[in-house]
């Protein structure tokens, strides 16, 4: 089969080499456009383009794809069977998502009908689920809305980052684009051409709209329910820690965005990032101060070299494992204490956005 790929980072490059390797005709591979990073300002190439220039794919980076008409001719002019969409970054539109014989393909970082959106990986670990995936689907113009095909179950473990669970569904997802390739070209040569010729005269369809009904007929894709959620993107804003919410909230949202951003707070109005933290259990939180139900939201209970750093939350304590002072390297709090002291009784605080403005 001859396949258009469309994907941008580390996650959707584990799937277009999968199916390189598993010798698809890959006619052209669509990415975003190259970006400036670092101090420098160096023009970064999309691991998905890097790995197309290694392999010497025909590589495309359109500025956008909707309106963009000589973009999806030039899509259409190739032909191909299957448009593989994994993490591409746009929404396409639905000339983008007809142009493909059998239909386009997306490959998605969660068990869908939950977390449709940008950042499902994320906001899994984030709300602390103690379970994902990967689902394959047809696409269709809503927003993670099509007939899924392959479904794949990973536990979240009790300490994992979203760096972590990238990683381990990356791969998922690219074993199941492979097998739902392999489902599709099966299928595809089920039909019959003439038979398809017949019956879209009959029922108003196009030709090539009754040859994708009947491919997802034949691999078994499935409606999704209407109980899903959303998976929006991700903000900075979102990334200040709230020391009134709950040590479990806090700890999750630190673990969802690692590496991604990192958490961060204030103390004594410099910014911190925080990138690891513990939950204590009862027996931790008995051998703190006796004056800790007294302690604010946000106050370092207590801080050393021995023992660590511990902070007061809304509901329990939080020891803080990883930490980044500003300008600096993010570092184990120990080492980080070794070179510096951060009071106890001191609150660590949110932004005053009014100063900010």
């Amino acid at each position: 089969m001859k396949i258009i790929f469309m994907g941008t980072p580390d996650f959707a490059k584990k799937s277009l080499e999968a199916i390189y390797n598993e010798g698809y005709e890959i006619a052209a591979v669509v990415t975003n456009v190259d970006k400036p990073k670092g101090r420098g300002m160096k023009m970064i190439y999309t691991p998905v383009k890097e790995f197309a220039i290694e392999k010497n794919l025909p590589i495309y980076q359109p500025l956008k794809v909707r309106n963009n008409t000589e973009f999806i001719d030039e899509m259409k002019a190739l032909k191909p069977d299957v448009l593989c969409v994994v993490a591409y970054g746009k929404i396409l539109p639905k000339e983008m998502l007809d142009i493909a014989k059998y239909g386009a393909v997306n490959v998605h970082g969660s068990l869908l009908p939950k977390y449709r959106g940008a950042a499902p990986i994320q906001w899994a670990v984030i709300n602390g689920e103690k379970e994902t995936g990967i689902t394959t689907m047809f696409m269709d113009e809503g927003m993670d809305t099509g007939d899924m095909i392959l479904k794949e179950k990973v536990e979240i473990r009790e300490n994992e980052t979203t760096g972590e669970l990238w990683e381990k569904l990356s791969n998922i997802g690219a074993k199941l684009l492979v097998e739902t390739l392999s489902k599709i070209e099966e299928a595809s040569e089920k039909i019959d051409i003439n038979e398809a010729d017949t019956d879209c005269s009959e029922n108003n369809m196009t030709k090539d709209d009754k040859i994708k009904q009947k491919i997802k007929s034949l691999v078994g894709a499935t409606k999704q329910g209407e109980n899903f959620t959303l998976a929006p993107m991700l903000n900075k804003e979102m990334a200040e820690i709230d020391w009134n919410k709950t040590a479990i909230q806090i700890y999750n949202l630190i673990r969802g965005l690692d590496p991604i951003m990192g958490t961060y707070t204030f103390y004594n109005e410099k910014k911190l990032k925080i990138w690891k933290s513990k939950l204590l259990n009862e027996e931790e939180c008995m051998n703190m101060p006796d004056n800790v139900e007294n302690c604010q939201n946000g106050q370092i209970v207590l801080c050393n070299k021995k023992y660590g750093l511990f902070v007061k939350t809304g509901q329990g304590i939080l020891s803080i494992l990883e930490i980044q002072p500003e300008n600096a390297k993010r570092m184990d709090i120990k080492s980080f204490l070794n070179g510096n002291q951060l009071e106890e009784g001191t609150v660590l605080k949110m932004q005053d956005k009014s100063i900010e403005s």
